[in-house]
Parts: structure tokens; C-alpha cells; sequence
């Protein structure tokens, strides 16, 4: 299990290229969903998402002999992103595997990092034996989006700045993928301030946390076709799964509409621009989707990286 101290150090670790970023109220969101809320803003960070925490973490722990050979990771944007930005400040060459339909100013914005990009077909082939591939093929060193430690450490560092700025939140309101940020944030937030509960957010049409914690086991899914693509991964982690299943209070999920509506919302009434996947912790807010009386509330705004062609579609 990851440690407090584990986070702090990571915290160190990444200080000089992660940004600490802000926290914003808006008494237009407070009266619309009722609750005193506070938005931890990600979508403000560096490479426009919380990932370059546990990209730089994971990278800047490896040594000199494993940079030297390359990094290679899977990704539909955003952990693709904070890799390209780690590995040229590590000074390593990052070979990025994305699927086919990822989000144009994704795409453009890894390779304008200077990274490779190899394609590939989510809903065909398994991105872990894509990944496998590609890395034996070329040579490199695996940076796993969600799954290891390292990663996990430093997504934590979100709830750690969170906490340390506004120490009396009552929840913590975190988007779910593989679960890497929603568990390091989990084990921050828990050693800081005990009795906090923490939720978790999946969109309805990506909802293998939610069900795995039912089962009480991993359980896998069909590649998801929710609009968050950063919350489409199919099974959750081996290291995130057992901390989520302890530390976080409950998963609730969300439909499309409300997702969509979340970020009209956020960036009509806030002027602030969040993905789908970065949105969810504000629809489940907006949509009553919380329990009642939770006091005051930290959301996770998890990343800002949207197409604006898909913004103006909705």
C-alpha cells in the first residue's frame, strides 16, 4: 500500500515541473447543487491534466541506465501528454501508443511534445498486449497509466495540496478510471483528515469500479463509448483496486447528458473549460447524485484537454 510519507516524497520529487494549482469556489455552482463545494482545478496543470504527477513521479524515480533506453506508454491523451513532458525534462526518448479516436488536440498536443505516436484500434485490440508490442519491438521502459506505486504517489499529491489548503473539507469528490488518482488521493486525504469520506465518480457507460466493487472482485468490461474518453479503461487496477476498496466511501455514477451538462455548465457559468472525464465530480453534484448533508465538499477537476469542435457540439 502507498504511504502518506510516499506521497510527500513524491511531492518533492516533482515539484519543479508539476504546477500547484488552484483552488476555486463559485456561488453559482453553491446554489445550483446545493452544496458548499470547492474545485480543485487540474485542468489549470501542467499539460493541461493531474497525470503529470504520476508520470513525473514514475519517471524521475527510474535510473539513469532505464531512461537511457526510452519510455514507451498507452494512453488516449492525457497520460500520453504528462509522459512526453516528463521524459523530455528526464531527457528520454517516449514512444506514445494512442487509440485511433483519440481527441484531435490530444494527439497534436503529445506529439508537439516532441513523442512518437503509434496508433492503434481500442475496440479491437487489448491496449496491454499493444503496449507489450510496441516495447518489445523498440526497446523502452513501460510507464503504466494507473498501475504501479510510483504512479499512484504522485496522483495523491492532488488531495495533499487539497487538504493543506482547505484542511477542513468534509468529502472528496474524484473521477474513476483505472483508479490511480481516486487512490492516491483516497490514502492522502484519509491520513491527513481521518473522518473525510471519499467518492468516486464513473460515467454510467463506464462503470468497472462501481461494478467490481459489487462483485468484490476485478471485473472487466466491453470498451466503454462514454464521451470521457479518459475514463474508458475496461477493469480496474491491481494496486488502485484493493486501496479503492478500502479507503473510498462509495462510486456513483453518471449519464452522458449529465456529464455534458456539468461542462456546459463550468464553462458558461464559471468560465473555466474541463473535459468530460474532468467533469464528472461536478455532474454527480449538479445531478443530486450525492448523499445529502456532506458539509463541505472538495471535487476534483480531474483535466481541461477538450477538442473545441466537441465543445461546440454540445
Amino acid at each position: 500500500m502507498v504511504t502518506i510519507d510516499e506521497i510527500r516524497a513524491a511531492a518533492g520529487r516533482i515539484r519543479e515541473i508539476a504546477h500547484r494549482t488552484p483552488v476555486l469556489t463559485s456561488r453559482s455552482f453553491n446554489r445550483e447543487s446545493r452544496v458548499e463545494t470547492f474545485f480543485k482545478c487540474e485542468n489549470f496543470q501542467r499539460g493541461g491534466a493531474f497525470k503529470i504527477r504520476g508520470a513525473a513521479n514514475f519517471i524521475f524515480s527510474l535510473r539513469p541506465e532505464e531512461l537511457a533506453v526510452g519510455l514507451v506508454a498507452v494512453s488516449s491523451g492525457n497520460h500520453a501528454q504528462a509522459v512526453a513532458i516528463a521524459a523530455g525534462v528526464a531527457g528520454a526518448r517516449a514512444t506514445l501508443i494512442m487509440p485511433d479516436d483519440a481527441p484531435r488536440s490530444k494527439l497534436e498536443a503529445t506529439r508537439g511534445y516532441g513523442a512518437d505516436i503509434v496508433a492503434f484500434d481500442r475496440l479491437r485490440e487489448r491496449r496491454e498486449e499493444v503496449v507489450g508490442r510496441v516495447a518489445a519491438e523498440r526497446g523502452g521502459v513501460i510507464v503504466p497509466p494507473f498501475d504501479h506505486d510510483w504512479i499512484v504517489a504522485g496522483q495523491g499529491t492532488v488531495a495533499l495540496e487539497f487538504i493543506e489548503e482547505i484542511p477542513d473539507l468534509d468529502a472528496l469528490i474524484v473521477p474513476v478510471g483505472g483508479g490511480g488518482l481516486i487512490a492516491g488521493c483516497a490514502t492522502a486525504a484519509k491520513a491527513l483528515r481521518p473522518s473525510i469520506r471519499i467518492f468516486g465518480v464513473e460515467p454510467e457507460l463506464a462503470s468497472d469500479t462501481w461494478q467490481s466493487l459489487r462483485a468484490r472482485e476485478r471485473l472487466e468490461i466491453p470498451p466503454p463509448a462514454t464521451i470521457a474518453d479518459g475514463l474508458r479503461t475496461t477493469r480496474p487496477g491491481e494496486v488502485t483496486f484493493p486501496i479503492i476498496e478500502r479507503l473510498v466511501d462509495g462510486i456513483v455514477l453518471v449519464g452522458e447528458d449529465e456529464i455534458k451538462a456539468a461542462v456546459r455548465f463550468l464553462v458558461s457559468r464559471m468560465k473555466m473549460l474541463v473535459e468530460p472525464s474532468g467533469a464528472v465530480g461536478a455532474a454527480a453534484l449538479l445531478a443530486g447524485k450525492l448523499p445529502q448533508g456532506l458539509g463541505k465538499v472538495g471535487v476534483v477537476i480531474s483535466g481541461g484537454n477538450m477538442d473545441l469542435d466537441q465543445l461546440a457540439a454540445m
